[in-house]
């Protein structure tokens, strides 16, 4: 039934959820987007957006919830974009992320898949980050009643994560259920200390201020690391450092940048430890892996065994065989591979993850990885291959935009007998699949939840090399 004068249609059965978290509705043959809606929901819907093809709309009431529907546990769900799917039974989310990854392979790659596996979801739903980035800002977000109430002359100093869509706008935290204590003390030890010394929190928009962000990483080690960015060092930020090596003694690695430049990116400024290390250590099964303040690690140690655990056994490697692992960032995927292998080959652009690799197998006594930074498309060729052996297995781990198409040629070129692609975005990785159903199939693939309440979802596919093709 529909309001027309005020824009609102009512009763409303919500039929499906999409894999960014909208309910569905469909009304006299359009379709409705609903922010937080989940399937089985019966809600009051106010139209905010109209196209020709769908609306866009958002809850006014709920009148009947679905028995997906469950009560956030943050108090910031719906303003923090982290965790958009929080409000949704944690099964109900493994089922939307599971006919995610099955619908891109399927309708958008035309994959035909021998076998289907089960979602693999997370142990923990809560507490499973070992990284997060923190954005100071001298102009925190608002609510409209804290606009409508607040003098204009409060302290607006926020500490937390950007809003979303609003580039200039932090919101300002409180708890966050990522990562496990001390997080959030340091985070609000930082800040209570800062406001007392009077240290300017970053102006985005003027490019002022003192205080930039702050990275916390942690393992499953209980080792610490914290990076504060500054925009010069001088006797307050001194203190400030100095109070948290004091008040953190867990803390094993402290360290610091000074950044003046316009975006936050810390991975091309110098960083000057203060206290302890310039790493921690972290553990994936039997492996250690030594973790710097620039390196790329899994942000979920405890699933990113469950991740390499489907990897390795997908690969099935023999004692014989030469492995190839693309993208291999720090090269952990090919050292947790390594054990079974003749030689793991590991191919990564950046240099500085490269120099990682090459440690971690040093670390762990591991002899038989070799590995290279080098852009993939130029490295890696039939020249490199005939230098190094054939692979009999490649392990592909690439980014969110998939493999380049050179890269898939060369697998197709090479035509070795297993391919294990580790993806964190089944929509390109449907893209490469169908380009590599020219001599390959699709024995089985594996959905891996990394990150509960939020979007994102790994898919593990197995391809063999067909038979004729």
């Amino acid at each position: 039934m529909k309001n027309r004068e005020e824009e609102i249609i009512l009763d409303c059965p919500v039929m499906s959820t999409t894999q960014d978290g909208k309910g569905v509705v469909k009304i006299d043959g359009r379709v409705i987007f609903v922010d937080f809606a989940v399937e089985g929901d019966i809600v009051d819907i106010r139209v905010k957006r109209r196209s020709k093809k769908y609306l866009v709309g958002e809850i006014v009431r709920i009148s009947t919830p679905s028995p997906n529907r469950v009560q956030a546990h943050c108090e910031h769900f719906g303003k923090c974009g982290g965790c958009k799917l929080q409000y949704i039974d944690y099964a109900k989310q493994l089922e939307i992320k599971s006919q995610h990854v099955r619908d891109a392979l399927e309708r958008i790659g035309k994959v035909e898949i021998e076998s289907f596996l089960p979602i693999q979801g997370s142990a923990e739903n809560r507490f499973y980050r070992n990284k997060l980035d923190y954005a100071f800002s001298s102009k925190r977000w608002l609510t409209i009643d804290e606009i409508q109430t607040l003098p204009e002359n409060v302290d607006r100093s926020g500490l937390g994560f950007h809003m979303p869509g609003m580039f200039d706008k932090v919101l300002d935290v409180t708890y966050c259920y990522h990562q496990i204590d001390p997080s959030n003390a340091i985070r609000d030890a930082v800040k209570e200390y800062a406001r007392k010394h009077e240290m300017d929190f970053y102006d985005i928009r003027m490019h002022s201020g003192l205080l930039r962000n702050m990275i916390i990483r942690s393992s499953s080690l209980n080792q610490w690391m914290v990076i504060i960015a500054f925009t010069e060092l001088n006797e307050k930020t001194k203190g400030l450092l100095e109070f948290v090596k004091n008040k953190f003694p867990e803390i094993k690695s402290l360290q610091y940048a000074i950044n003046n430049k316009k975006n936050d990116v810390i991975y091309d400024l110098d960083l000057v430890t203060y206290a302890g290390e310039d790493f921690i250590y972290e553990m994936i099964g039997e492996y250690k892996f030594k973790v710097g303040a620039k390196s790329f690690f899994q942000t979920n140690s405890a699933q990113a065994k469950v991740l390499y655990d489907i990897t390795r056994d997908f690969a099935n490697i023999q004692p014989n065989e030469i492995v190839y692992d693309l993208y291999t960032g720090v090269g952990s995927i090919g050292i947790y591979c390594s054990k079974n292998a003749q030689k793991v080959i590991g191919i990564e652009l950046v240099e500085a993850a490269i120099a990682d690799a090459k440690i971690n197998a040093a670390l762990n006594n591991i002899e038989n990885c070799s590995f290279f930074a080098s852009d993939m498309r130029k490295l890696f060729d039939a020249s490199f291959i005939a230098k190094h052996g054939k692979p009999d297995v490649i392990i592909t781990d690439p980014p969110r935009a998939g493999m380049d198409e050179p890269v898939v040629q060369t697998l197709l070129d090479t035509a070795c007998k297993r391919i294990v692609y580790v993806s964190c975005n089944p929509s390109t990785q449907a893209r490469d699949l169908e380009l590599l159903s020219a001599k390959y199939r699709v024995v089985k693939v594996q959905p891996v939840d990394m990150f509960p309440h939020t979007v994102h979802v790994e898919s593990v596919a197995l391809l063999e090399l067909k038979t004729t093709f």
